[in-house]
């Protein structure tokens, strides 16, 4: 099986919305690893790992989604790559940088 790895980073209002909370618990539905935090220029950023289809849907869902109150203006994916195993455990919430 496939495995990706991407970083993304979420902008617009997704802060105090439990932008994260949704995020991890819609990446531990799609098998995902990986984590999340929010940065100090207001934004959301993160990494993703897991088999390509469901890393799609991840960043389709972080780039039309999000959690119920939020507003996505964009979400930026760099770092792309094929991988050979995880460098997680599991999906996490990072305290805020």
């Amino acid at each position: 099986m496939a495995l990706r790895s991407v970083d993304f980073e979420v902008f617009g209002r997704v802060q105090g919305v439990f932008f994260r909370k949704f995020t991890k618990q819609e990446a531990e539905k799609l098998g995902l690893k990986g984590w999340c935090m929010n940065t100090s220029k207001g934004t959301v950023q993160g990494q993703l790992q897991g088999p390509s289809d469901n890393v799609e849907n991840m960043m389709r869902w972080l780039r039309t989604t999000g959690s119920p109150s939020s507003q996505i203006e964009k979400a930026e994916f760099k770092n792309e790559k094929d991988i050979t195993e995880y460098s997680f455990n599991d999906f996490s919430i990072r305290k805020d940088s």
